[in-house]
């Protein structure tokens, strides 16, 4: 299911004259049902609601006093989400004869025309205050309060995002928490600035309103008016004449494809960013270390010791946190078993709370083999990042919507996956690509693959950056034989690297350097083009002695990575 929580305004959406109809109160019981979550949101005091509304049963929490005061019905616990409103405040209320005055646990509230009166009292007593109107009523609250900053308390609690929920409302104090949720609607009867920011309008008022939309969550999850929900959408890139490409947040499997070095971790990541910026949560499975710059990410792991599971679930637990789960701490024969296991883990949470939003598996190839016989199903929603698209499971190649190739060759890369999934790659138009862009293919449409220009990500990355500090190049590494071959010293990376080179001997050190093979190493093997050019410099220089050129070398390595200790 996409949403997991409906919230609901109470006065004039969810009740009319201040009472729930038997109809709505069968509609929030099949809701519940179905496991979903039910939050009631008013501007109305506990000691009110406790009064008119006989379902608060029904709600796992009610956030009241216009997001002031959170109250769990099934434990009668009242939270205070904000300080109460200073005694002066009140007492200037009253001698300036502000009438009705009603003054709750947070809230201050009257009715028009006494704004005025009410702004005066602010003025004179020099307090930081809002007024919210609710039609003709006038609510005073510490700033910040809002209906959007109590329902996020309440979402939080029960290991939601607003990206799971559905809100219902109809006036003026609703605003911010039909902008919190992923799917506003409006009441037929609600007032036209929330109708112009509703998903969709229902054609009953009120109560019936609410059932409507109940109803059409019970059907199919409100799949009808998801394409209306375009403002969601993460760009992906631009076409050849400047208009964006968008990826629906829900629903989609995507495959980022290309050769070694041809910029699919570049892409990924700038596409983590603009997912965590419109807070969807990512979870990064990282084989080799590659995202553990990526500001937006906490990582777990390192080349010394394993992520657990436990670890991975409890930073997962906070919506707004993004995680990376770096698996250079695990051997690497056992890192498809270790993902087997922690897949199910992440399935089971995204039924219970619809999190993580986005899963990332780089070197998916490995970890998801063809002829892995353990694959487990995948739900949608997760970006495959492989050099190999033909070693790719035929479940996992089967599963996808769009592809990414990045590269020179995007017509190769693309036909590749074709032929490896069993999809039809004849007369589609050409696509090449070259320099920065890439293609991309919407699988599932008529349209076959166009050239896009991918959109860079904001942080700077360096590529690679702890696989080739700490981690294993593997069959890549350096050997220092000497000229005689009387070595064969292994450097898996710069870390290893460095402290052979600082123990080496001479004539070993000095015939690497002057074949410029430490050069060639760190341009083809590193990628690094920059460190390259550096140190082929250094290796070009006839006026240094042995010692000299290690320490440029070592130095030329340590102001682009941090190595360790």
């Amino acid at each position: 299911m996409r949403y997991l929580a409906l919230a609901t305004d109470y006065d004039n959406t969810l009740a009319t004259d201040g009472r729930v109809s038997d109809r709505a109160r069968d509609a929030l019981e099949r809701l519940r049902s179905s496991g979903r979550r039910t939050l009631l949101v008013t501007g109305r005091r506990i000691e009110d609601l406790l009064v008119l509304c006989d379902c608060l049963e029904l709600f796992d929490y009610v956030v009241a006093e216009n997001g002031a005061l959170l109250y769990q019905p099934a434990t009668q616990v009242t939270e205070l989400l904000a300080e109460a409103p200073p005694e002066a405040f009140v007492e200037a209320l009253r001698s300036r004869k502000v009438q009705p005055l009603e003054i709750g646990e947070v809230i201050v509230a009257t009715h028009a025309p006494q704004e005025m009166r009410v702004l005066g009292a602010i003025q004179e007593l020099g307090l930081e205050l809002q007024l919210i109107f609710n039609l003709d009523a006038v609510m005073v609250l510490p700033p910040g309060v809002n209906k959007a900053s109590g329902t996020k308390v309440a979402l939080r609690k029960l290991g939601m995002s607003p990206h799971q929920m559905v809100a219902i409302g109809d006036a003026e104090n609703d605003h911010s928490l039909m902008r919190l949720a992923e799917c506003p609607v409006a009441v037929s009867n609600a007032v036209d600035s929330i109708k112009s920011i509703a998903t969709f309008v229902t054609d009953a008022p009120a109560g019936d309103g609410v059932i409507e939309v109940i109803d059409g969550l019970m059907a199919d999850d409100l799949a009808s008016v998801a394409p209306q929900l375009t403002r969601h959408h993460v760009a992906l890139g631009t076409r050849p004449d400047g208009t964006a490409v968008w990826l629906p947040p829900y629903g989609c499997n995507v495959l980022v494809t290309g050769p070694s070095g041809s910029g699919k971790s570049t892409f990924a990541s700038g596409l983590i960013e603009r997912f965590a910026g419109k807070h969807y949560q990512v979870c990064v499975i990282d084989p080799e270390g590659d995202y553990v710059s990526q500001n937006v990410l906490v990582t777990i792991g390192d080349q010394q010791r394993a992520p657990s599971i436990a670890e991975i679930l409890a930073v997962l637990r906070d919506p707004y946190v993004h995680i990376n789960s770096n698996l250079l701490g695990v051997p690497l024969a056992d890192r498809p078993a270790f993902f087997a296991e922690l897949l199910p883990h992440l399935h089971a949470m995204r039924l219970r709370t619809g999190r993580p939003h986005w899963l990332l598996v780089d070197e998916a190839h490995h970890l998801l083999p063809r002829l892995w016989n353990r694959v487990p199903q995948l739900t949608k929603e997760t970006i495959f990042v492989t050099v190999h698209p033909d070693r790719l499971a035929p479940s996992i190649l089967s599963s996808i919507d769009v592809v990414i190739a990045v590269g020179d060759h995007p017509d190769k890369t693309l036909g590749e996956f074709a032929a490896a999934s069993g999809r039809e790659y004849l007369n589609l138009p050409p696509c090449g690509a070259s320099g920065d862009q890439a293609a991309c293919w919407f699988v599932h449409s008529s349209e076959g693959p166009f050239p896009m220009r991918p959109i860079p990500g904001v942080a700077e990355r360096i590529r690679h950056y702890r696989k080739y500090a700490e981690g294993d190049v593997r069959y890549n590494s350096f050997y220092f034989r000497g000229p005689f071959g009387k070595h064969n010293l292994k450097a898996q990376n710069l870390a290893v690297f460095c402290q052979i080179a600082e123990g080496i001997g001479d004539e070993t050190w000095m015939y690497h350097l002057r074949r410029h093979d430490y050069s060639r190493w760190m341009r083809d093997v590193i990628k690094n083009r920059e460190l390259a050019d550096a140190v082929e410099d250094i290796e070009g220089r006839m006026d240094l002695d042995p010692g000299q050129t290690r320490a440029l070398v070592r130095a030329a390595v340590e102001t682009r990575y941090t190595l360790p200790e």
